[in-house]
Parts: C-alpha cells; structure tokens; sequence
C-alpha cells in the first residue's frame, strides 16, 4: 500500500519535466502534482487549498461544501484543489524517488515555504488553462495560500477566503510544532529514509498527531465530549481517543512530511521580505471574506479581526461554536452559507 493508493479514483497527476526553484534555493529537477477538479472545466475557477494533513480530495475533507446550492457548486463553477509542494498524497515530496537513483528524498528533501506552494499551485494552473482565480479558499495552513494568491498574482485573483488563520504565525503556533517536531525525531524507530505506509515510524508521528489534536480543539469541546468519563472503568476515553487518532494519522500519513510542512507554516508571515505586515495587508484591494472561531486557541479570533481590520477590502464573520480551530471543518453548514453569500455579492458587484 502506498500513500497515494489512498487517494480516490478521480485524482489525477501531472507531471513537470521543467526544474522548479523553491525559495531556499535548491532546485527540484522534475516534479509532479496530483490535483482534483469539479465541473466544466474553464479558463477560471475556484481554488480550494487544504490544511496540514489534507489532499487534493476536497470533497472528502471539506464535504458538507460541495453540491447544489452550496459553497462549491461544481453545476455552476469549475473547482480545483491540489496535494501542494512537499506532500504524500501525490505530490512530490519526501517520499519522492530522487531523479535517476534508487533513494527518496526523506529527510533531505529541501525545506519548502507557503510561497513556493503557491508558485506551484499556479504552475498546475497554467497546465489546465486556468487565467484567473475567480475565488480562492482554505483553513488554516490552506489560509495561508489563501493570502499569499494576491500578493503573488495579484491580476489573477479575484476574491480571497481565509478561514481560521493568521497574517503571520505566531510565536505560540510554532512552539506548538517545534513540540510535534521534536516527538517525530525522538522516536528511537524513526529512519530519516523512506519507509512502507504503516510500516512506521508510528510512535513519534502518533504523539504529534495527538498534541495537534489538543490545540485544534478547545477545553470546552474535550470537557463536552469527554469530561472525565473513563473506558471500562480504566482508561480516560479522552486518552483512548488522543492514541486513535495518533495511530490513525501514523498509518496514512510520512513523518518527514509533517515536519517540513511544519517548517512551511512557521515561514508564513506575509510581510517577510516585503515590509510592515499591516501595510502588506492593505496592498490586498480583493474583496476578502475573513472567518474565525470563537473558541479557537490555535489562531485565535483576535487575529482574524487583525486581518479584516487591515485587508483593504474585508468583512469579517464568526462561528460561534465550541469546537476551536476545527469547527472549520465542522460547521460546514454555517460556512457553506457564509461563502456563498459572499460569492453571490461579488457576482451582483460584477454584474
């Protein structure tokens, strides 16, 4: 089993012969991307970037977005989203074949930033003959892409939606995956090589996975769910679940993919090498839909009222639930509204 055996069928992959530069200046000679789209394909569409652990199957992800009448119509938009630079699901990343050897990348694959992911993603675009980013939306690490879009093509996209994310990360976001990181390297089974999905490293990975899973909740979501309730009168059910989930992203997911796309979301500053992030911000003129989380401790509220404040063009809209960082891909309903009404205002605009 490999990891992209666990992609759906209608993922596809394109293949790059050209050499890619990412910012660290290494070069990548040839690379791949495996992508999805939806609907009647056209000269624009929405871009759906994904999160740490995602892939280019939104609809599984994301699925309450998808379908008539919802924020990704694909009866009435082309729709695309894509495994970015760096990832297992088909994309190249550590778990890549070296060009002309009989190696993975690994643990030597070049560190790759939120900016290089975009530069990417617009290299698939310019493939499938798309000129202009009618929408382009994500949470959290894909809010990230999300707001590096219009600083980097500027003239190629035509609204933004960052959800649950932040114009720089801070300081507390990247303690968090310096703590995940460290858990992956201290894994006495971990082999900087290539290794078989499910294969391991487990332990390492699956220790992560659980400390993320703390930070994407909330105190309130694990006292609902549950409170101090123990299995058979042993174990924490909390405990019981934090290790499942552990397990469960170990057996689908390359521990030297968490790390660097770790690495990718610690880079994430929009104003990096190009002055004061407030005033990078308003040089945004796209209309932009900012959306938060009450309960979110991860990127809390206070730095997506931080970006509508200084996007030129921004209203901000908040979940109210109980959930943290992700009640994004909870709440979907409420979500799927808010986008859709904003999409319908930016075509009455158009019009």
């Amino acid at each position: 089993m490999t990891f992209e055996s666990l992609l759906s069928a209608e993922t596809r992959r394109l293949q790059f012969e050209e050499p890619f530069e990412l910012e660290c200046g290494s070069v990548l000679p040839r690379t791949g991307v495996s992508y999805r789209t939806w609907g009647e394909p056209r000269s624009e569409a929405i871009l759906v970037c994904h999160a740490l652990t995602g892939s280019a199957d939104a609809d599984d992800w994301w699925k309450g977005l998808f379908g008539e009448g919802r924020a990704l119509d694909p009866s009435v938009d082309y729709i695309v989203a894509s495994n970015v630079l760096g990832g297992c699901y088909g994309t190249t990343g550590p778990g890549s074949p070296r060009l002309g050897e009989h190696r993975h990348y690994a643990s030597e694959f070049p560190r790759v930033t939120i900016r290089d992911m975009v530069r990417f993603q617009a290299r698939l675009l310019d493939a499938l003959g798309i000129e202009r980013v009618q929408l382009a939306i994500g949470g959290s690490m894909g809010g990230m892409q999300v707001l590096e879009w219009p600083l980097l093509y500027p003239d190629r996209v035509q609204a933004i939606v960052p959800v649950c994310v932040s114009a720089r990360h801070s300081a507390w976001c990247v303690g968090i995956s310096e703590a995940q990181r460290q858990a992956i390297r201290a894994d006495q089974d971990f082999d900087d090589g290539h290794y078989q999905l499910g294969a391991g490293p487990t332990t390492g990975l699956a220790s992560a996975r659980m400390m993320a899973l703390i930070s994407y909740r909330s105190r309130e979501s694990f006292a609902q769910r549950f409170d101090r309730v123990r299995h058979d009168g042993q174990e924490f059910e909390v405990e019981r679940y934090l290790r499942y989930q552990g397990e469960k992203l170990a057996m689908r997911f390359d521990a030297n993919t968490y790390i660097r796309l770790t690495e990718a979301m610690d880079s994430h500053d929009v104003g990096r090498d190009r002055g004061d992030y407030r005033d990078v911000l308003a040089a945004i003129k796209q209309p932009a839909l900012v959306i938060g989380v009450t309960s979110d401790v991860l990127y809390p509220l206070t730095e997506q009222e931080e970006l509508a404040r200084h996007l030129s063009d921004a209203r901000l809209e908040i979940i109210d639930s109980p959930h943290g960082h992700d009640s994004f891909l909870m709440a979907v309903d409420e979500l799927s509204g808010l986008v859709r009404s904003f999409m319908n205002e930016i075509h009455r605009d158009q019009d």
